[in-house]
């Protein structure tokens, strides 16, 4: 009973239509669920953002342009490149690698496209081809993947640090360090390690 003697009070029957009155007031409307199309939106902007995440900082594919590194590479080619290893161990010397070439090479027009070559000579290492050989540090080098052997003379040079000497396999067909020096390691972008197209070549790349 209310202490209050001026407040209606709720006889029997009251309270009942008052309860009954509560347990047929209809249940809240669950809010809706977002828009299907910003969450379509949305997932499609998280897959690229996560697309470009992979190609800068993983793998990418790339394309042979040219046959400077026939028979290796055809052109046309496609291949993955991956970019982790590089992060851990540097390039060792047989690595097929893709990067940008030193900027003197463009000084007007600044970046160009992407080589492509093979890794040949490593930071401190003195190269010298002659003959139609490539001679690191005395010793002969012995490459049964090359299309033909150098119809040139180069060297010797010392290759700076942080730098690499390479070279197409398609020797006397390739605008490599024998033509324009040395490689930054900065400069390269990762190795390639699978050719996926053409089907007929599908595997990976010693």
């Amino acid at each position: 009973m209310s202490d209050n003697p001026n407040q209606p009070q709720l006889s029997n029957s009251d309270e009942s239509e008052s309860q009954s009155a509560a347990q047929a007031k209809p249940a809240t409307k669950p809010q809706n669920s977002q828009n299907p199309w910003i969450e379509g939106f949305q997932t499609i902007g998280l897959s690229i953002v996560l697309a470009l995440g992979i190609r800068h900082f993983v793998a990418e594919a790339r394309y042979i342009p040219s046959g400077s590194m026939e028979p290796t590479l055809q052109i046309n080619d496609r291949l993955v490149v991956e970019k982790v290893s590089y992060y851990f161990n540097p390039p060792e010397r047989g690595d097929i690698v893709v990067f940008w070439p030193p900027d003197e090479l463009f000084p007007n027009t600044g970046r160009r496209d992407a080589f492509i070559k093979r890794v040949i000579g490593l930071p401190g290492e003195t190269v010298q081809i002659e003959a139609g050989n490539v001679i690191v540090d005395g010793r002969l080098l012995e490459e049964e993947y090359i299309k033909a052997p150098p119809e040139y003379q180069w060297g010797p040079e010392t290759v700076p640090p942080y730098s690499y000497l390479v070279l197409g396999d398609n020797r006397n067909s390739s605008y490599d360090s024998h033509s324009w020096g040395f490689v930054p390691q900065k400069n390269i972008i990762g190795r390639a390690v699978v050719r996926f197209w053409p089907p007929d070549r599908v595997g990976g790349l010693n």
